[in-house]
């Protein structure tokens, strides 16, 4: 690995967690302040068995879509910042775990962020291939359906997020490994690492030669990988990432 990984050329691989888009006006879930360390219970609306065994559950998740701070939300300094080293020559892919869609509002190309937990503006349904929009099924919501079923096949619907407990799409986990396998530098912002097969990829980044950067105000089960740790707060830190490594880009890499 390198001594300075600001200086290395070559792809960048980008993990994002929740603590990205806490400027955003995001609570995360396991920071201090986080949603499921005040209320445990919440966790609940995210487990997938529980979601398809209690209509009470679906209910409560319904709602808590319809008021998910996220629809209010902006980018902050930081999503801007990653799309700014995307758009400022450097090869970048981004691994989020976040399904806020702000990456792609900053200016991230889509085709270059990877959702590795989906997405909240879609829903599914768990039976067939019926799709829509969130705001379509949230109307359906508004208009006195609690927990609206599939018209097509009467199945329960879903955002299009993956539930803790449900299968991940394996197309998607197979794009964030080559990402990970094929970094120079792979940066972990905002993740307490501690849900796979995420955080696995900063390990896989590791073994195939990256430099690990974890930007994380707690300490991570990762952070002992890393080439350096970085504590200061991101949305300082990531801006001033972004300008170091934007010095390094090469003619190959501002052509791709």
């Amino acid at each position: 690995m390198s001594t300075d990984w600001r200086s290395r050329t070559g792809p960048i691989g980008v993990l994002t967690g929740a603590g990205i888009s806490t400027d955003s006006g995001i609570p995360d879930f396991r920071g201090p302040k986080g949603v499921w360390t005040n209320d445990p219970i919440a966790e609940l609306l995210f487990t997938y068995p529980n979601y398809l065994a209690d209509p009470e559950l679906r209910q409560k998740s319904w709602l808590a879509r319809r008021d998910n701070p996220a629809w209010q939300a902006e980018p902050n300094a930081a999503h801007k910042a990653l799309a700014e080293l995307e758009h400022g020559g450097r090869a970048v892919r981004i691994i989020t775990q976040n399904i806020d869609r702000l990456h792609q509002r900053a200016g991230s190309s889509p085709r270059k962020v990877i959702e590795i937990h989906g997405n909240m503006f879609e829903v599914v349904c768990v039976e067939c291939t019926y799709h829509t929009t969130m705001e379509q099924t949230l109307e359906r919501v508004a208009n006195g359906e609690p927990d609206p079923a599939c018209p097509v096949c009467g199945g329960i619907l879903k955002s299009a997020t993956i539930m803790f407990g449900q299968q991940m799409d394996q197309r998607t986990v197979w794009q964030a490994v080559q990402v990970a396998e094929n970094s120079a530098v792979f940066l972990a912002i905002g993740t307490s690492l501690r849900v796979e097969p995420a955080a696995s990829m900063c390990s896989l980044a590791v073994e195939h030669g990256a430099d690990l950067v974890i930007v994380n105000n707690e300490e991570t089960p990762y952070d002992h990988l890393a080439t350096e740790v970085i504590r200061t707060p991101i949305g300082t830190a990531v801006p001033r990432i972004v300008a170091d490594l934007l010095k390094t880009a090469t003619p190959e890499e501002s052509a791709g």
